[in-house]
């Protein structure tokens, strides 16, 4: 069920940025670090962070926490403890708050699953990525398929709910290939799956791989044909698309994504994190320190760590809405659009769009981007904004 403006939800999303290796893929807020990291100086400064940003969103009740990373499975379930003691003394918490920490199925981490459980968390996230040992090398995992499937088994029996990522179209991958895999994958997911098509990110090592040759993905054609299997497998298994990359049980949908994709508020704390809040002077977007040193430092000077708080304008918050709400099976609401932008959306590029089989209505009035327009989200989206 889609919700209206004001009840989408406040979440808080704490990031931990450190890593035991960087993927050669990956493209977000992570880093190495050799020496061991001082989580109790990290957790004084969240308990800063988080203050600050309270002091900015009186009156707000929490939905959803979400600790992402980096690797947040590689903090002491103490340290996750002190920093969900911080947010519930500066904000109220939701009855049923929805608590979800991402974690690597090594051997080491999954040992602290239960302590993870008895600091709060009531969801896993779980980065298995690929159900073949080679694949699982070639993406630069520190985990093989057997203790990935053990870390899954010990979370279905310690956490009331969890989920896991698998990432498709990688090299030489077939679409039988990736059927098989899925549909096993599929029998250890209870209730939510996230699955990413492979891309390449500016700045990852494959990036420099593909430039030189040396890194080939499935062309258009074949990874089309990889997102069609993907579909129609889930659908086929009761876990059907509610976002572009997610797929759960009516019910089990992540709450945290949710606030994102409806256009929410979510405050974002530690380094790098990213928020959206609603201010005085409208809508802002803020920004921290992505340097963890950086970030720390800044915090015990200043007392938070942003380094941008700036209001959006009506038309940002008006690409904004569209891009993260059209990601959702539920689509949008227009009206929702016209409060944010300021200007309804242009009726011929709908009649256009829903001519080319790329959008339709909705029974109750919404707009929502086909299972044809999905892997061109990018351009509806442009399209309908522009």
């Amino acid at each position: 069920m889609a919700e209206a403006e004001g009840t989408a939800g406040f979440g808080v999303y704490v990031h931990w940025p450190f890593c035991l290796a960087k993927c050669p893929y990956c493209d977000f807020n992570s880093h190495v670090r050799h020496a061991p990291i001082d989580q109790e100086r990290y957790v004084e400064a969240f308990r800063r962070d988080i203050e600050h940003r309270a002091a900015l969103t009186p009156g707000r009740y929490v939905r959803s926490i979400f600790f992402g990373g980096g690797t947040p499975s590689l903090m002491k379930p103490a340290t996750v403890g002190a920093i969900l003691d911080a947010i519930a003394k500066a904000w109220n918490v939701e009855p049923g708050v929805e608590v979800t920490l991402e974690a690597n199925p090594t051997s080491v981490e999954a040992e602290r699953f239960r302590g993870y459980r008895v600091a709060g968390v009531n969801r896993l996230s779980i980065g298995v990525q690929a159900l073949n040992d080679p694949d699982l090398k070639a993406l630069g995992r520190q985990h093989t398929v057997d203790e990935a499937l053990a870390a899954v088994k010990i979370a279905a029996s310690t956490f009331p709910r969890y989920s896991f990522d698998l990432i498709y179209a990688r090299p030489g991958q077939t679409p039988a290939q990736w059927q098989a895999e899925l549909t096993r994958a599929i029998g250890f997911a209870v209730e939510h799956l996230s699955l990413y098509q492979l891309t390449i990110e500016p700045g990852t090592m494959f990036e420099k791989l593909h430039a030189a040759g040396k890194l080939k993905i499935p062309d258009a054609d074949l990874g089309r044909a990889l997102w069609d299997i993907t579909q129609e497998t889930c659908e086929a298994h009761g876990l059907p698309a509610y976002e572009v990359s997610n797929h759960a049980r009516p019910g089990a949908e992540s709450r945290h994504n949710l606030i994102y994709w409806r256009y929410g508020e979510y405050a974002g704390v530690g380094p790098g994190a990213h928020g959206r809040m609603r201010a005085l002077d409208g809508r802002r977007a803020q920004v921290t320190e992505a340097s963890p040193e950086g970030w720390l430092e800044r915090v015990e000077h200043w007392g938070h760590g942003l380094i941008e708080d700036a209001p959006l304008t009506p038309e940002e918050q008006g690409d904004e809405f569209l891009l993260m709400g059209l990601r959702l099976r539920e689509g949008i609401d227009p009206a929702r659009f016209v409060m944010h932008a300021g200007h309804a959306l242009d009726a011929g590029r709908i009649r256009s769009l829903i001519a080319d089989g790329m959008i339709e209505r909705t029974a109750e009035g919404r707009l929502r981007v086909t299972n044809e327009g999905m892997p061109v989200l990018d351009a509806v989206v442009a399209d309908l904004a522009a």
